[in-house]
């Protein structure tokens, strides 16, 4: 990152609602103890992640892609009072530090932790969802979002996390390694899909905000 861009991301968080100590307190462990720490979503998009679910509101959330739980905890602070945050991690080995902050971040009773394929685990959820958040395998965004999309009510939104893969997207017609194909494929379609509207948003690595009709 440039000294120009890091001095605006700087300013940003400085001129923003401050780190929740719980999260703080994630950030920092998931940093020292935890294999490729930079999936985690982070103070700034975090607080973007908080926001936006507080606007919509959401008595159902589903999250693709747990990690250590930091998306999660911000997300939850939008439910409804009686609302549900359904998420779903392959990783069974992070969840003594899921359930630890879940608990101190006092969302235990909002959230309903699933370990697998979420691809064999969505369909079994039987929900209707007002809010999604894709961040998980980047190789099967597509198959995710054909899998979620019946699931979403009429005018809920779904979240999808870095669809600029590092500017990998534009560097080439068609992409040769796995995961930069499975984020110019999922960009493409959504690109076209006229049953929603979207945007995206360069935050950190790239965020699309979709609207079902």
């Amino acid at each position: 990152m440039s000294d120009f861009f890091f001095n605006i991301e700087e300013y940003i968080l400085n001129h923003s609602d401050g780190e929740d100590p719980v999260l703080a307190e994630l950030n920092r462990e998931t940093n020292l103890k935890v294999l490729r720490p930079r999936m985690l979503s982070g103070h700034l998009q975090g607080k973007v992640l908080e926001m936006i679910s507080k606007m919509i509101h959401p008595e159902r959330i589903l999250e693709l892609g747990t990690y250590t739980g930091y998306s999660a905890i911000c997300l939850a602070k939008g439910l409804k009072e009686k609302g549900i945050l359904h998420t779903i991690e392959m990783n069974d080995e992070l969840e003594e530090i899921i359930r630890k902050y879940f608990l101190k971040a006092g969302i235990e009773n909002k959230v309903d932790l699933h370990f697998g394929d979420a691809r064999k685990i969505i369909p079994q959820l039987n929900e209707q969802f007002d809010l999604v958040f894709i961040d998980a395998d980047k190789r099967e965004y597509l198959e995710y979002y054909h899998l979620v999309f019946d699931f979403v009510k009429p005018g809920g939104f779904i979240l999808a996390d870095n669809v600029l893969w590092s500017g990998k997207v534009i560097e080439l017609e068609s992409p040769d390694d796995e995961y930069t194909k499975g984020i110019f494929d999922f960009n493409r379609f959504i690109k076209d899909d006229d049953r929603i509207e979207k945007v995206i948003l360069p935050l950190r690595d790239g965020l699309t905000l979709i609207r079902k009709k």
